[in-house]
């Protein structure tokens, strides 16, 4: 069964579109990571400085090993300095309903 992950982040005031260009410069690597199945970003109507991930993966360990490379890249950092504190991940299984 696949893995669910929901990454919820807000970004710096006047940063939104700046994170918007980012994400669309490095999601194709995402998408393409092994175990990514799915990967959409949403941004919030009436608050646009907050963004929702919402992707599906093979596994946890894959999200994982994903977000690990992504550290050691230093795009993490790129990342989060473009953020208004940490991002909230959480990890979700589907209920067969």
């Amino acid at each position: 069964m696949t893995t669910q992950v929901i990454l919820e982040f807000r970004a710096k005031e006047g940063c939104a579109d700046k994170v918007r260009d980012w994400l669309r410069s490095v999601l194709p690597d995402t998408r393409g990571f092994k175990g990514c199945v799915t990967l959409h970003v949403i941004r919030n109507q009436d608050d646009p400085a907050q963004f929702l991930i919402v992707e599906q993966w093979d596994t946890r360990a894959d999200y994982e090993a994903y977000l690990a490379w992504r550290g050691e890249r230093g795009d993490m950092e790129i990342f989060g300095a473009m953020m208004d504190g940490p991002p909230t991940i959480r990890f979700f299984d589907f209920v067969g309903i």
